[in-house]
């Protein structure tokens, strides 16, 4: 079986390449996916419609052309992953962890024990909290390889 793994969340470090690097490395039988990481291609998205001067609905036109990518994507993985990076809040992870949840998909977070708190809800409906790539590869070593 090709497992899919949706990759989510903060944009800003390399997280995604080192679990794509681990996962071949073990030769792990994976397809990545992941929402668009180009942040201004992203927050750009709904230009493709025409220019919007208003904020508020430049955004939601963005977030509207966005989703039909995410919410194809997380709908068609068998396991999310979802990273809470320092930086920044990444309102769109929660979401996405919540879209997940309501769907019955499986979703791994990866996030430093410092934001535990905040993310109570949403790590007590993950599968999982990993605080590294590598821990997240070992998780999908265990679950694929024992498949």
């Amino acid at each position: 079986m090709l497992w899919n793994i949706y990759l989510s969340g903060e944009i800003h470090t390399d997280w995604r390449d080192q679990i794509i690097k681990g996962a071949n490395n073990h030769g792990l039988s994976v397809e990545f996916t992941s929402a668009v990481t180009d942040h201004e291609a992203s927050d750009a998205a709904g230009d493709l419609l025409g220019g919007e001067d208003n904020q508020f609905w430049r955004d939601h036109r963005s977030s509207k052309v966005n989703s039909i990518r995410t919410r194809t994507l997380i709908e068609s993985c068998d396991i999310a992953v979802i990273r809470f990076g320092e930086k920044f809040k990444q309102w769109n992870a929660a979401f996405d962890a919540g879209y997940c949840a309501a769907l019955g998909k499986p979703y791994i977070t990866l996030h430093d024990d410092d934001i535990i708190h905040p993310l109570k809800e949403v790590d007590g409906a993950a599968m999982a909290w990993s605080q590294t790539p590598e821990q997240v590869v070992e998780i999908l070593r265990y679950v694929i390889a024992k498949a």
